[in-house]
């Protein structure tokens, strides 16, 4: 048994569910052996006892088990989490429908004694698959050009952080800023230097903030915002200072930028006023400035 080397199986952990104690070991020891992360229950309650307290990414399971059977075990496992791969095992005598098992929350099924390629191949078809979604799913909500995260996530993710802060009262704060004068330079240098000035700007934001905690979009065509977790104004404006000046440095772009914090009783909407009023403020003071 063999899985294919493009698939990453060091990520993956598997409960085994059977009350068949020999059968529960060999797959366990098959499992690990191809560097799965194991762990084996003999009965449905033990198992959803594990899945509360350890994250799996796949869950085998018998059909036919005391305390529990199985269509009960996928129907609580599926509806309380989601995101776990569940494959079905059952005898032939037993007499479990296919069509039954996926639609109580199954990717699919296997009979006993199965060959363990099928298994290898069921396994590698349900990665492979999970990827492809993942992989859609993260196109769907990401700018191509800049390789930031597009309008539709940011104002997506911006509502869902508000409605957290509202639940757990920590603190928000977003940064909205745009290109000035980006479309004299368009005009000027041609369409393709503006995508190149855009890609960086995409570099540059993710540089500067805290990746895997804070976020950058862009949410329309020279304009831009950086959503900051457990963030006070200070620290937005910090944040600011240090994107105007690697812009500044790599290209001499000069931006207009306006930074909020979340405060009690706002909206998503109201916080982007916010900031958009601050940068439409900085935006007025640079051209008083330019007036000789």
């Amino acid at each position: 048994m063999s899985v294919d080397l493009k698939l990453d199986c060091s990520s993956e952990s598997v409960l085994v569910v059977d009350d068949d104690d020999l059968l529960r070991a060999t797959l366990e020891q098959l499992l690990a052996a191809l560097h799965f992360s194991t762990a084996s229950a003999s009965s449905g309650p033990a198992a959803l006892e594990m899945l509360a307290e350890r994250e799996f990414t796949f869950m085998l399971t018998d059909m036919k088990m005391p305390e529990m059977d199985g269509f009960e075990l996928i129907k609580k496992t599926s509806e309380a989490y989601p995101k776990i791969s569940i494959i079905a095992m059952t005898g032939y005598s037993q007499g479990y429908k296919y069509v039954d098992v996926i639609n109580a929350g199954a990717n699919d099924f296997i009979k006993k004694p199965f060959d363990l390629e099928e298994l290898e191949a069921k396994i590698a078809r349900i990665i492979t698959e999970r990827t492809l979604r993942e992989e859609l799913s993260r196109l769907s909500i990401t700018d191509s050009l800049t390789g930031l995260f597009n309008q539709r996530h940011f104002y997506s993710r911006l509502r869902d952080e508000v409605l957290r802060s509202k639940r757990q009262r920590h603190r928000l704060a977003l940064i909205l800023f745009d290109l000035d004068n980006f479309k004299i330079y368009n005009d000027t240098n041609g369409h393709l230097a503006g995508d190149e000035v855009l890609r960086t700007v995409g570099r540059l934001i993710n540089k500067c903030i805290r990746v895997g905690v804070d976020s950058g979009y862009r949410y329309g065509g020279d304009e831009f915002g950086v959503i900051l977790i457990d963030s006070d104004l200070s620290v937005a404006e910090e944040i600011g200072k240090r994107i105007r000046e690697a812009l500044k440095e790599n290209g001499g772009l000069n931006v207009s930028l306006g930074c909020a914090m979340y405060s009690e009783g706002m909206s998503a909407e109201d916080l982007i006023a916010a900031a958009d009023k601050r940068l439409y403020a900085m935006k007025s003071q640079s051209r008083l400035d330019r007036v000789p």
